[in-house]
């Protein structure tokens, strides 16, 4: 066997290679610039595995945007000079990010690398990302990419192999010698196996099978599912299809497209809007869509109507016994991120059960459910997710809402609003203005948080509406775990009745600021009907008259209006 050699390239550092809550983020040209990725992959392996490095293995796969097959061909050559035994890929290099955990986790890695921007667009000209996880599967905690960050300020050399090519798509394992370091293997994978196999253990598929197919009711369950052209579309190909019995005209955009075939597979109601208006014509019973990389997710029921990811979350909550895992593994605790509404708290406190309140950002949960303190959680921002593994699943929160479903054999809309009458509506939305002048965005962040702590005990008012202030502050988090402190994870405004204001500045973009403002209005079940199935829109529109005054908003960025509103 040829030994291929290694090569040390000299470098200097690239500014900005800071990894966000969800890795390292940029456009393309970006990442094509000479070294730019070279040097990331070697700070990933440095700062993620540390003196584990030399013979670790790792999970490598990804949504199947642009930029994807060359840069799995870096994280070849470099690893492999880099001594780390073997790589796990999926074939042509696409795996989902809760099919990377779930290998993580099965496996004994030491760890994964997920090429992903999740929700942004992709393309040529758009969004690629790389992103770390641990060996529990999940996303690398804050003191890895702090790790990774400054060896990225300082990188003077990068080591690859670069007569090293490998065939990552056809299924199989490959050995070569490396000069001076010795084996290495990679092995290429069915992308969909071991994640649907972790599926058929989780949910009872038989039942949900014959609920959808009609054999449990009398009645075919009809449903479209939307994969955006991101990474789920084999997944859901096999699942619904080949496993539950659903038509194949069930599925709506399947096939993985680098540029996502021109849309932004972002799970929402402005970017799945063809999903939504086909819904509206009445129909259909059920529809779901998915991101770029499969952690997030949209539930619509009949008619188009739309489950909040709060209260999404909620649902499956207070109905988890219909699910065999929980019946099985029992639920040690509930959390959620600090802008999703508290309809999970109410939840939680009906049944005994401790909720917890942590910063935007997965990797929190993780350190929980590793506790044995938690078993379901989720973000406003269209992410579910159980101790299953340690990201947000899509998938996994289709398949909770169908078994459901076909527990209750109701309509969503009927599941949803039975739940408002038992413990009461967090009504919800989420305004973002996107890729707004990054100073405007700071100046309005600092002209309102000194002004908070005077704001307690004050009454506001739009519309003939008074909320009086019970606290406000900028979140900060001690991990019960750990004891880790998270700081300046947002500015809270809370109400006396429970309604919130929070304002942040997202870090998941690759351009500009996102400036997020989420609004949550609460009412309890003895309103009466007509107050509690109102629509949003117009229970939240005091609040949101109360926000824009209160912050500015509009002078601060220049925008009249959001870019999207969920």
């Amino acid at each position: 066997m040829t030994a291929f050699k290694v090569a040390t390239v000299a470098v200097k550092p690239f500014a900005g290679q800071k990894p966000g809550t969800s890795g390292l983020r940029k456009r393309v040209p970006e990442f094509q610039q000479e070294n730019y990725t070279e040097n990331f992959i070697q700070a990933v392996l440095d700062g993620g595995l540390g003196a584990k490095k030399a013979g670790a293995t790792l999970v490598v796969g990804g949504d199947g945007r642009y930029l994807l097959p060359q840069a799995i061909n870096v994280i070849i050559k470099i690893a492999a000079a880099n001594g780390v035994k073997k790589l796990i890929i999926g074939k042509d290099g696409i795996l989902s990010t809760p099919a990377v955990s779930n290998l993580i986790r099965k496996r004994h890695t030491s760890g994964g690398i997920i090429l992903t921007a999740s929700h942004n667009p992709g393309g040529p000209k758009n969004d690629f990302g790389i992103k770390f996880n641990c060996e529990n599967g999940g996303p690398a905690p804050d003191q890895t990419t702090d790790a990774i960050y400054a060896i990225t300020t300082q990188i003077a050399s990068y080591k690859l192999c670069p007569e090293l090519n490998v065939d990552f798509g056809a299924i199989g394992k490959d050995s070569f010698e490396i000069e001076g370091v010795g084996q290495f293997e990679v092995e290429v994978i069915d992308s969909v196996a071991d994640y649907l196999e972790l599926m058929s253990e989780i949910f009872d598929f038989t039942q949900i099978k014959d609920f959808i197919t009609g054999k449990a009711t009398g009645q075919k369950f009809n449903l479209l599912v939307d994969s955006m052209h991101g990474v789920t579309g084999p997944y859901i190909s096999t699942l619904l299809v080949d496993i539950l019995g659903a038509d194949a005209s069930s599925l709506s955009r399947t096939v993985p497209k680098p540029d996502f075939g021109g849309g932004h597979p972002d799970p929402n109601l402005t970017y799945a809007k063809d999903l939504v208006d086909t819904l509206k014509q009445g129909q259909l019973d059920f529809g779901a869509a998915f991101d770029g990389d499969g952690d997030r997710n949209m539930i619509l029921g009949k008619n188009g109507f739309f489950v909040t990811p709060s209260d999404s979350l909620a649902v499956i909550a207070a109905n988890l016994e219909a699910i065999p895992y929980f019946r099985k593994n029992g639920v040690h605790g509930f959390a959620r991120s600090m802008p999703t509404a508290a309809a999970v708290d109410r939840v939680a406190k009906a049944v005994g059960k401790r909720c917890f309140e942590v910063p935007t950002g997965w990797k929190y949960f993780g350190n929980l459910m590793d506790a044995g303190l938690l078993s379901l959680c989720g973000e406003e921002s269209f992410g579910t997710g159980s101790d299953h593994i340690r990201e947000k699943d899509g998938i996994w929160a289709l398949l909770a809402w169908l078994q459901i479903l076909a527990v209750k054999k109701q309509s969503v809309e009927q599941i949803i609003k039975e739940h408002w009458q038992k413990y009461g509506r967090n009504v919800f939305t989420r305004y973002d203005y996107e890729n707004v002048d990054a100073g405007g965005a700071n100046l309005m962040m600092k002209f309102l948080e000194p002004q908070l702590p005077g704001y307690i005990g004050k009454t506001v008012s739009a519309n003939g509406v008074e909320f009086k202030v019970a606290a406000a502050d900028n979140f900060e988090y001690r991990d019960p775990v750990d004891q880790s402190i998270a700081k300046n994870q947002g500015l809270r405004i809370i109400f006396e009745d429970g309604s919130r204001l929070i304002f942040r500045l997202s870090g998941t973009g690759s351009a500009g600021a996102t400036v997020r403002l989420y609004v949550e209005s609460v009412y309890e079940p003895s309103v009466g009907l007509d107050k509690l199935f109102a629509p949003s829109e117009d229970l939240l529109r005091p609040l949101v008259l109360v926000a824009l005054d209160l912050s500015k908003l509009q002078q601060f960025t220049g925008r009249n209006e959001p870019t999207v509103i969920t």
